[in-house]
C-alpha cells in the first residue's frame, strides 16, 4: 500500500528561504557592498540579519529589485576586483562623469525653476530633444522633494535613469550668479548644482556615493566657494578619488 507523504505547508512556504552571506546579497543586486549594507540598516530591502548571514526570500527579494528598476541574479559570479571596497569599477570614475559633461558659470535665475532652466539651456553636451526631456524630468523631481543635500549644494536628477540618451554617467557641473533658496535640507542658499545623470540606478548610486564623499568635506565645499576654472576643478577631483581609492571610502 502506498503511504501517502505530507509536506507540511510551512515547509512549502520556505523553499525559496535561503542563507546568504552580505556580499553574495550585493553580487546578487549588482550593487556596492556599502549601498547593501546601508539599504539593510534603514531597514529598505526585504531582508533579515542573522549574525553574519541574511535569511532571503528569493521571491519576496526579486520581485523588489524588479520593483526598483534592479538587476537581480543568484548566479554564483566572482565579484569584481576591488568592487566591494571601492564601489565602482575604474572605467566609471567621478573624474571621467565629469569630463563627459561640462562646468557652466554664471547660472542665472531666482528660483529653483528658472536655475535649472537656465543651466539646460546652457548646456552643450546634449541635443535640443534631449534637454527638452531632462529639464521636464528635473522639474518633476524637484516637486517630490529638493535635491538640495546642504552646505549649498545641489545634485538634481532625474526620478529615472536616461537609458535611453546615454549609455554612461555624465556629471554637468554649474555656478550659479548668486545663491538662491533651493529649499536645501539645512535651508542655507544654494550656489553651485552637480547635475547627474546615469543609464542605470546602479551606475547613479555609485557615483552619487562618490560625490556625496567630496562634498562631506567643507575644505572642498570651500574651494567651491571660489569658482574654480575647470583645471583646477579637475586636479581636485582626481585627488578626492585617488584618496577614495586608497582608502575604500566609498
Amino acid at each position: 500500500m502506498l503511504i501517502p507523504i505530507i509536506i507540511p505547508i510551512a515547509v512549502l512556504a520556505c523553499v525559496e528561504v535561503m542563507k546568504l552571506t552580505i556580499n553574495d546579497v550585493a553580487r546578487s543586486l549588482d550593487l556596492p557592498l556599502s549601498t547593501v549594507e546601508r539599504w539593510i540598516r534603514q531597514g529598505r530591502i526585504p531582508i533579515k540579519r542573522s549574525g553574519q548571514t541574511y535569511t532571503v526570500d528569493r521571491t519576496a527579494l526579486e520581485k523588489w529589485a524588479k520593483s526598483h528598476k534592479l538587476a537581480f541574479s543568484l548566479q554564483d559570479a566572482p565579484a569584481a576586483p576591488g568592487a566591494d571596497a571601492v564601489g565602482v569599477p575604474d572605467s566609471e570614475t567621478l573624474l571621467s562623469a565629469m569630463k563627459r559633461g561640462e562646468i557652466l558659470y554664471g547660472i542665472h535665475g531666482d528660483t529653483t525653476d528658472e536655475v535649472l532652466a537656465s543651466a539646460v539651456e546652457a548646456m552643450t553636451v546634449f541635443p535640443a530633444e534631449v534637454k527638452t526631456e531632462l529639464l521636464e524630468r528635473l522639474l518633476e523631481r524637484e516637486r517630490l522633494t529638493s535635491t538640495g543635500i546642504g552646505k549649498g549644494v545641489a545634485i538634481p536628477h532625474p526620478r529615472m535613469p536616461f537609458l535611453d540618451e546615454i549609455d554612461q554617467s555624465v556629471i554637468v557641473t554649474g555656478f550659479l550668479d548668486k545663491p538662491i533658496d533651493y529649499l536645501a535640507v539645512d535651508s542655507r542658499p544654494v550656489f553651485v548644482l552637480f547635475f547627474l545623470l546615469s543609464p542605470t540606478p546602479k551606475q547613479h548610486l555609485q557615483i552619487l556615493s562618490r560625490l556625496s564623499f567630496c562634498v562631506r568635506d567643507d575644505a572642498f565645499v570651500s574651494f567651491l566657494k571660489t569658482i574654480p576654472d575647470p583645471d583646477a576643478f579637475e586636479a581636485r577631483i582626481e585627488a578626492f578619488e585617488r584618496t577614495m581609492n586608497k582608502k575604500g571610502l566609498v
